[in-house]
């Protein structure tokens, strides 16, 4: 099995690569989808996540209301380490298993937006990194609705692009064109995965 650890920075573009991988057969695990499966209604996540941080973070309907949650979060550091204690731990458990699922030749890639910042990176056969300058990034979350402020404000809480470099074993840049996007992962593909697979 080959174990690549893919990340970036929100709004960088991981999710596309992602899906170029899957496209060329690898197994995706999506820590952010995950994140949202162990919080959903009725789970021991969301029980642990109104606990720390009270009903407030609920829709009226017992779902969990990310906007109010991130309101909470994003502006105190302790609060965000204590959300992480509680989410992190499921979603690795989480990931885990969908990996012992894989099969034993399988390229297995997983999205970890947080890698870096988790520690994670030695983890890994390889590290993947896509980045997009920061203009280009706040230009994307505006389209998923996200305010200029808000959006520069998620960014910074990340790691740097140097952080990021420091552990990667390839960069991608993802400022430009799809197709050159598409072009840096076939390469990517052609020189460091299939080598390596039967």
């Amino acid at each position: 099995m080959l174990r690549i650890g893919l990340t970036g920075g929100i709004g960088s573009g991981k999710s596309t690569v992602a899906a170029l991988l899957a496209a060329r057969g690898a197994v995706v695990v999506d820590a952010d989808r995950i994140a949202r499966e162990v919080v959903e209604p009725g789970t021991p996540g969301l029980a642990a996540v109104v606990g720390a941080f009270g009903p407030g973070v609920l829709t009226p309907d017992g779902a969990l209301d990310r906007a109010a949650l991130a309101s909470v979060v994003f502006a105190d550091p302790e609060a965000r380490a204590r959300l992480d204690g509680i989410v992190h731990p499921l979603v690795r458990a989480r990931a885990q298993e969908v990996v012992a699922r894989a099969a034993p030749d399988a390229v297995v890639v997983q999205d970890v937006p947080l890698l870096v910042e988790t520690g994670q990176a030695g983890q890994y056969d390889l590290v993947l990194v896509v980045e997009a300058d920061l203009e280009t990034r706040v230009a994307r979350l505006a389209q998923r609705g996200l305010g200029e402020d808000d959006a520069r404000a998620r960014i910074a809480a990340q790691a740097t692009d140097e952080q990021r470099r420091a552990v990667a074993d390839v960069v991608l840049d993802n400022s430009g064109d799809p197709d050159a996007l598409a072009g840096q992962v076939e390469r990517f593909w052609a020189e460091r995965v299939a080598p390596r697979t039967p």
